[in-house]
């Protein structure tokens, strides 16, 4: 990623001096740090605020509620995996903090639902089919208050920056759906194939 911003940078640079417009690359490549600090703090603060709202739930009970409420959908989804399994649980916590929009919480709990999955995994060379369920649901990234992209627009002088959250429902809805429907017809056909 590095090398990709250097080659940018420096094809700007370049083509600022062809142009004879450096001035202005100089005082865009300004402007964009300056964009970006901004960004930054608002981001500082919105995610201070939902990792506080994040914990009150954690604290009052409301993950654990919602988990509870996810964990039969995860028992359907996730056959292969013993009833008593941590990870079934783990998978309702990861699903929920992604759906509050905590992708910052949801990632060390899908680093747990992983290794949970590995020890159960029969061959741990390969990835298990509740695995790629998992990445897939997990990539898909579900979220019904979307708490970083809201810090962003709020960052950069959104009039709205509520507005986006209908929308983002619908995809996210959609892409989540779309990751479970693949993952379940992929291990059919790998199934019979492999």
């Amino acid at each position: 990623m590095n090398y990709i911003f250097f080659v940018l940078i420096a094809l700007s640079i370049i083509f600022g001096i062809l142009n004879n417009t450096m001035g202005e690359v100089v005082n865009a490549m300004l402007q964009a740090c300056d964009t970006a600090v901004r960004i930054s703090f608002s981001l500082i603060g919105i995610m201070a605020f939902w990792l506080g709202i994040m914990r009150l739930a954690e604290k009052s009970g409301l993950v654990q509620l919602i988990s509870k409420l996810l964990k039969p959908i995860a028992k359907i989804l996730f056959k292969d995996l013993p009833n008593d399994s941590p990870a079934i649980g783990d998978i309702a916590m990861s699903v929920s903090a992604n759906a509050l929009g905590l992708t910052n919480a949801a990632t060390p709990i899908g680093l747990k639902v992983m290794q949970e999955l590995q020890k159960e995994n029969p061959k741990k060379d390969e990835a298990s089919d509740a695995m790629c369920m998992f990445l897939g649901m997990n990539t898909a990234g579900f979220q019904i208050i979307p708490a970083t992209v809201l810090a962003i627009l709020v960052g950069v002088g959104s009039k709205n920056p509520t507005e986006i959250i209908l929308p983002t429902l619908i995809v996210t809805t959609l892409a989540f759906l779309s990751a479970i429907i693949t993952a379940l017809i992929l291990k059919k056909i790998w199934r019979k194939h492999g």
